[in-house]
């Protein structure tokens, strides 16, 4: 039973591997987010988006958010969870970031669709934002 066990774990395992995120982005984004994966996705264990930020700018970015929206196999949205990204941009840096998709268990045939929903030049009131549900919803029908 043990043996099957672990057989079963490695199989559910590798094929989360393969789970990579689709990012979207609005087309006056002042960050691009790359290099996106799934990590430690266990059972017990909750995923955890892997991220590069890139400031696409010349001026510093104080902060931003990440938006995730988990789909089923059927491309039905399930859950959608935003999280702060790093602290402060430079301008034209990128930084790798990571977010806990603890929202709901991703299951090895969900999508996940990613991308930054708002940010905010440092030493300003005002944030940028965008809506990137419609975005998402495209990107999984593809």
């Amino acid at each position: 039973m043990t043996l099957l066990a672990a057989s079963l774990m490695a199989l559910f395992a590798a094929a989360m591997a393969d789970l990579v995120p689709t990012v979207v982005q609005a087309p006056d984004s002042p960050i691009r987010l790359e290099h996106a994966k799934i990590l430690n996705v266990g059972a017990a264990e909750p995923a955890v988006l892997l991220y590069a930020a890139t400031n696409l700018t010349d001026a510093e970015l104080e902060q931003f958010t990440v938006i995730a929206y988990i789909f089923d196999a059927d491309g039905v949205l399930k859950t959608r969870q935003v999280a702060p990204g790093r602290r402060t941009l430079e301008k034209r840096e990128t930084k790798f970031s990571t977010m806990v998709l603890d929202g709901r268990a991703i299951a090895p045939t969900d999508r996940v669709v990613v991308g930054v929903n708002q940010a905010q030049r440092t030493d300003a009131e005002k944030w940028w934002s965008a809506e990137l549900e419609a975005a998402a919803k495209e990107a999984v029908k593809k």
